[in-house]
């Protein structure tokens, strides 16, 4: 006999996003009046939000309208990296993003997911890392404890379920190596 999938014995206390309850709950909202709407242009102050709230910024970062963090906390990104329009980092976990990475529009990256092996559905947590000179390109998603190594790539709609090798580009769904990435 098959067991079966019990939402209502899902328990997410063993979780802890870090922050206290209040810092979380003011986050929530000024995330969303001023990260993740287009009414906000302003990158510098998009930037200070996310450094008063704990985020690890370099210099010369770009944070386009519509961009999502879930916590800040969690995140660290290096110098002269572009986050796209409509980007989600989903940060339950550290989030590490390189230094002239591209990030770009509608791409996702993941930290947490769910045991469906478990009838409780358990919360799974991992970070993940983007090396620098990454690209993650439109629409495309990374999973849960992906280290998408120096300059790889992962193109339009790609899903990242492996780890991604330096100056390599992938593609598809799962994504897979196409071929490599040779700049000049």
């Amino acid at each position: 006999m098959n067991q079966k999938t019990d939402l209502s014995s899902y328990n997410n206390a063993p979780f802890n996003p870090g922050g206290r309850a209040f810092k979380r709950f003011l986050w929530y909202y000024l995330n969303a009046f001023f990260l993740k709407t287009s009414l906000v242009p302003s990158n510098g102050f998009k930037s200070f939000l996310l450094r008063l709230f704990g985020a690890k910024l370099g210099k010369g970062v770009t944070i386009k309208p519509g961009v999502n963090v879930k916590y800040p906390w969690h995140l660290s990104i290096g110098d002269h990296t572009w986050i796209g329009e409509n980007v989600w980092i989903d940060c339950l976990v550290a989030v590490t993003i390189g230094s002239n990475v591209c990030i770009s529009q509608g791409a996702v990256l993941l930290t947490g997911n769910h045991n469906y092996k478990k009838t409780t559905f358990d919360l799974v947590v991992e970070g993940l890392i983007l090396e620098d000179g990454v690209w993650i390109g439109a629409g495309a998603m990374v999973m849960p404890g992906i280290k998408a190594s120096s300059h790889a790539v992962l193109s339009s709609g790609s899903v990242a379920t492996k780890d991604l090798e330096a100056y390599s580009i992938y593609q598809g769904n799962p994504a897979v190596k196409v071929r490599d990435r040779v700049i000049s």
